[in-house]
C-alpha cells in the first residue's frame, strides 16, 4: 500500500478546525498524523527549514543572544 504525499493545505485545514473548536484535540492529532504531518516536517527539516535555525537567525537580527540559546522576548 502506497502512502500519498502530505498535503499542506489539508493539514492546515485540520489545524484550523481545531482552532475554531470544531474538533477535539485527539481528533485533530489523528487527522494530522494520518495526513502526513511527520513526513512534511521531516522534509522541511531536511531542507534546512527547522525551527531552531529560523529562530536563531531572527534572534541575531534583532540583537538577541543567539549563542546563549533561546530567550523570551519581553
Amino acid at each position: 500500500m502506497e502512502i500519498p504525499p502530505p498535503d499542506a493545505g489539508k493539514l492546515l485545514q485540520s489545524w484550523m478546525e481545531w482552532e475554531r473548536g470544531d474538533v477535539t484535540p485527539g481528533r485533530v492529532m489523528a487527522n494530522l498524523k494520518t495526513g502526513g504531518l511527520r513526513q512534511l516536517l521531516e522534509e522541511l527539516a531536511a531542507q534546512g527549514g527547522d525551527a531552531a535555525g529560523a529562530g536563531s537567525t531572527a534572534g541575531a537580527a534583532d540583537g538577541g543572544d543567539v549563542a546563549g540559546g533561546w530567550a523570551p522576548l519581553v
